[in-house]
């Protein structure tokens, strides 16, 4: 997982709410257990026709989006089944955040796992920017600030652990590994009892 610290894009505005897992990455695509070209399954059912070809309307596929790393969603996005291969899908293509009112549970430890920065903020601000597409944000994991093209910054919440595996580009199995050598330590002092 790389490092994430600050994010700083514009933004790519998808406003309708409960965008549930199997929209954003169709079943059919979850046999592959690998990462990479996983970007062009994201959305495919929308992006792309019966035969295959880009629907040229569909706000990814427009020139505006091209570049934008931080994916402006509506309410409750990520909800229904759950599967790693979404957050896949949207690193791939490009997406770095997701900022909504709401984020699936599920959907969110899976972001936060995989080094997708979920970015859950109030009804305000969500609006603002959900009539403003191609805004151009900042990130902050460090601070856990969103900022504005105003300046003005808003909290996003963010859980100590998370936040450290982010800035530091480990996952969960990665700061385990780490801690080789206190976890050998600690089985060598401690005193086993039958």
């Amino acid at each position: 997982m790389d490092k994430v610290t600050v994010i700083r894009s514009r933004t790519v505005v998808m406003p309708q709410a409960d965008i549930d897992t199997d929209q954003i990455v169709p079943a059919r695509f979850l046999t592959t257990t690998t990462r990479k070209g996983l970007g062009k399954t994201l959305f495919a059912d929308w992006r792309y026709d019966k035969a295959g070809a880009a629907r040229p309307d569909f706000l990814l596929n427009r020139p505006e989006a091209a570049g934008c790393a931080v994916l402006v969603a509506g309410h409750n996005f990520g909800c229904g089944s759950s599967r790693e291969h979404a957050p896949w899908a949207l690193l791939d293509f490009g997406i770095q955040a997701v900022i909504s009112t709401g984020i699936a549970d599920i959907f969110r430890s899976n972001s936060l796992k995989n080094g997708l920065v979920p970015v859950i903020i109030d009804a305000e601000t969500h609006a603002w920017l959900l009539s403003h597409a191609g805004a151009e944000v900042t990130v902050d994991v460090a601070t856990c600030r969103l900022t504005l093209p105003d300046g003005r910054a808003v909290g996003f919440p963010l859980d100590a652990f998370s936040r450290y595996c982010l800035l530091n580009g480990v996952d969960q199995l990665g700061h385990l590994l780490a801690q080789g050598e206190a976890i050998t330590a600690f089985e060598r002092n401690r005193a086993w009892q039958p």
